[in-house]
């Protein structure tokens, strides 16, 4: 069975709690978030999701994931798949890992496996990849706005 795995982080000033609330806050993706166009459901672990994928200039994607782990301030994990375990899987990973004082590194992967994995190989490199970098950019300028409110910094 193939595998492959794309991973991304970005540096964000603010609090893991922040960063958090925005991640986990599904209702208000459409209005942020330029790669995962919406998410129905809980961040609750075994909860099943509905979400939406659509890099920029690429087709998009409607999967029924399942979540496998959440570590409030740290971490969310699910485990989404096409059609039948084994033709095309992927563990899609945030991690928030705390820096210095009120700065954080975001971390987003997947990790993709399944006997499908050689045929989307090239679109996952070019537009998933594309779609982790847009969205890391975006929470970013999320967290960052929320943070300088939250410290009076506006």
């Amino acid at each position: 069975m193939s595998s492959y795995q794309l991973q991304t982080e970005i540096e964000i000033d603010a609090t893991p709690d922040q960063v958090w609330a925005i991640l986990t806050d599904f209702t208000a993706y459409p209005e942020w978030n330029p790669f995962i166009k919406y998410i129905h459901g809980l961040p609750q672990h075994g909860a099943r999701l509905e979400v939406r994928i659509q890099p920029s200039g690429a087709g998009g994607m409607t999967f029924r994931p399942s979540v496998l782990m959440t570590d409030a301030g740290r971490e969310l994990c699910w485990l989404g798949r096409f059609l039948l375990p084994g033709l095309f899987d992927g563990e899609h990973r945030f991690v928030i890992e705390p820096l210095a004082s009120g700065k954080v590194r975001f971390r987003q992967s997947e990790q993709f496996s399944g006997v499908l994995v050689p045929v989307f190989r090239g679109s996952l490199e070019r537009d998933t990849k594309r779609g982790f970098e847009e969205m890391n950019q975006a929470l970013k300028a999320r967290a960052e706005a929320s943070h300088a409110l939250d410290n009076g910094e506006l």
